[in-house]
C-alpha cells in the first residue's frame, strides 16, 4: 500500500515495534491531557490508514508476539476496521483520535482505548476475545456497541461520555453479552445509557457513577440480565432508571443512591426477577418508585427513601428488611395509587409472620379492611365502621369484653335501682339484674329472667337498646373470628 511506502518517523517507529509487541510512547508527560491531542505536531501523528494496513498485514517476527501498543499519539482519519479479523492485540491508550473508529462487525482479541479522547466509537456486533478496556475514555460522541460480544470483561471506569446532541443514546449495549465483569465505576454519562436486552455474565459496577438526562430515561436497562450483583452504590441519576423485565440473580445495591425524576418515574423495576434489592441511606426519592409485578427474595426498603408515589401491586418478596413497625411500613401501601391492592397488605402481612410479629401482621389486615371500607357502598361502609368500632374487625377481640362488659354494667346498675314488673308474681324467680341484662345482651342464652319480667317505661327502651347491641356485637364477632378462621 501507498502509505507503506512513505512512513513518518513516528510511523516508522510503530511499524518496527508492532512486530515484537513493544510499546511506543509518545507522550511529552504522564498527565498531560489527550483532550487536547488536537495541537500535537507530526511527531507524534499516525496516519488511521497506516494502522489498518500495520493490522492487517500482521508482520511477523520469529519468537515474538505482534501487538499494537501506542500511548499519547494523535490519530488522523478513520481507523477502518469494518469487518476485519486481527489476531494482534491493540492498546492505543492516551490517544487522541480526530475520527470516530469504524469497527463494525470486526473481530479483535483485544482492544484498549484507556484514557483516550474520540469523538465517539462505531463498534456494533464487534467480537472482542478477551477484554475491551475503555478506562478514563473521554467520548464526545455516541459510542455504539449494540449487539457486541465481548469474552472478558468491560472496564469503563472514570469514563466520561457526552454527545453533541440527544438524537441517540451516548452509550449503547444493548443486546451485547459480556463473558465477565461489567467494570464502570465513577463513570459520567451525560445522555442516555443503553442496556436493553444485555447479558452481563459477572458483575456490574457503577459505584459513585453518574447518569444525567433530567429529560427522559437516564437508563435504559430493559430486559437486562446480570448473572451476579449489580453494584449501584452512592450512583446519581437525573431521568428515569428503567429496569422493567430484567432478571439480577444476585443484589441490586442500590445504597446511598440519589434518584432523581421529578414528575415521573424515578426507578421502574417491574416485573423484575432479582435476589435482593437494597434501597437505603440515601436521600428521599424524586420521582415514583414502581416494583410491580417484581420477585424479590430480599427487599431492603427504607421508609426514609420512598416518594410520595410508590406502586407495588402484585410485588412478592420473601423478606422485608430493616425490621419496622407495622405503622412505619403501611404509608407505602396507602401510596400505591389511589385504587385499592389488597396483595400489597397481604405481602406485608406475609412478611411480619416469616419473621414472627403477629402484632404488626395483625395491624396491617386491620388498615386492609379500613382501606377497603372506602371502596364499599354506604351500607357497606355503615357495617364496616360498626365492626371497626366493636371488635376491630376481628383483630381486637378483647375490645368486644370492653363493650360487654360496659353495656352489663350500665343494665345491671340501671335494673338493679328499679326492677322491671315480674309477669306471674307467684311463678316469678328472684329477680337478678346482671343475669336479666346478659340475658338482653346474649342472644344464644337464657337464664330465664328475660322471659320472668317484662320491662315498661325507659326499662323497655333500655331493653330494646341492650337487645339490638347485643345482635350487632354477636354479629360482628362471629364474623371476626371466621374471618381469623379462615386467615389460619
Amino acid at each position: 500500500m501507498s502509505e507503506t511506502n512513505d512512513l513518518t518517523p513516528a510511523e516508522v517507529r510503530i511499524w518496527q515495534a508492532f512486530p515484537r509487541g513493544e510499546s511506543v510512547d509518545f507522550r511529552a508527560a504522564e498527565d498531560e491531557d489527550p483532550g487536547l491531542g488536537g495541537t500535537w505536531g507530526a511527531e507524534r501523528t499516525v496516519r488511521a490508514s497506516v494502522l489498518r494496513a500495520l493490522l492487517i498485514k500482521a508482520p511477523q517476527e520469529e519468537g515474538e508476539v505482534a501487538a499494537l501498543k501506542i500511548s499519547g499519539a494523535r490519530i488522523t482519519g478513520v481507523l477502518n476496521l469494518k469487518y476485519a479479523s486481527i489476531d494482534a492485540a491493540i492498546r492505543l491508550s492516551h490517544c487522541h483520535f480526530d475520527d470516530v473508529p469504524d469497527l463494525y462487525g470486526a473481530q479483535l482479541r483485544q482492544l484498549n482505548l484507556s484514557k483516550s479522547a474520540l469523538p465517539g466509537l462505531s463498534g456494533a456486533t464487534t467480537r472482542v476475545e478477551g477484554v475491551l478496556r475503555m478506562t478514563g475514555c473521554r467520548m464526545r460522541g455516541p459510542v455504539r456497541l449494540g449487539g457486541a460480544q465481548i469474552s472478558g470483561a468491560l472496564f469503563m471506569e472514570q469514563a466520561e461520555f457526552t454527545a453533541p446532541d440527544d438524537s441517540e443514546p451516548v452509550l449503547q449495549l444493548n443486546q451485547a453479552v459480556v463473558g465477565a465483569d461489567l467494570w464502570a465505576p465513577e463513570m459520567r454519562a451525560h445522555g442516555q445509557v443503553r442496556l436493553t436486552g444485555a447479558s452481563i455474565a459477572g458483575r456490574i459496577n457503577v459505584q459513585d457513577a453518574e447518569f444525567d438526562k433530567p429529560d427522559g430515561t437516564a437508563v435504559d436497562a430493559q430486559n437486562l440480565n446480570v448473572g451476579a450483583h449489580v453494584r449501584a452504590r452512592c450512583i446519581r441519576t437525573r431521568g428515569r432508571v428503567e429496569l422493567r423485565g430484567s432478571r439480577i440473580t444476585g443484589r441490586l445495591d442500590l445504597l446511598h443512591a440519589r434518584l432523581s425524576h421529578p414528575g415521573d418515574t424515578a426507578l421502574r423495576a417491574s416485573s423484575c426477577v432479582i435476589g435482593e434489592l437494597w434501597l437505603r441511606g440515601g436521600d428521599r426519592i424524586e420521582g415514583a418508585l414502581n416494583l410491580r409485578r417484581s420477585q424479590i427474595e430480599i427487599l431492603t426498603l427504607e421508609p426514609e427513601m420512598l416518594p410520595d408515589q410508590v406502586y407495588l401491586g402484585n410485588l412478592t418478596y420473601t423478606v422485608l428488611a430493616p425490621h419496622e413497625p407495622a405503622e412505619n411500613r403501611l404509608p407505602m401501601l396507602e401510596r400505591d395509587g389511589e385504587r385499592y391492592e389488597p396483595h400489597g397488605y397481604e405481602q406485608l402481612t406475609a412478611a411480619y409472620r416469616h419473621v414472627g410479629d403477629d402484632d404488626a401482621a395483625r395491624l396491617v389486615q386491620l388498615a386492609k379492611q379500613r382501606r377497603r371500607r372506602a371502596t364499599l357502598t354506604w351500607y357497606g361502609r355503615l357495617w364496616g365502621y360498626v365492626q371497626d368500632a366493636t371488635v376491630g374487625y376481628g383483630f381486637r377481640p378483647l375490645r368486644a369484653a370492653v363493650w360487654l362488659l360496659s353495656l352489663m354494667t350500665i343494665g345491671s346498675i340501671a335494673y338493679g335501682l328499679d326492677h322491671p314488673r315480674p309477669i306471674k308474681p307467684d311463678e316469678t324467680p328472684d329477680f337478678n339484674p346482671v343475669f336479666y341484662t346478659l340475658d338482653l345482651l346474649l342472644p344464644v342464652i337464657n337464664f330465664g329472667q328475660e322471659s320472668a319480667f317484662a320491662p315498661d317505661g325507659w326499662h323497655q327502651w333500655l331493653s330494646y337498646a341492650l337487645i339490638i347491641t347485643g345482635w350487632i356485637l354477636a354479629t360482628t364477632i362471629v364474623a371476626g373470628v371466621t374471618r381469623t378462621v379462615n386467615r389460619q
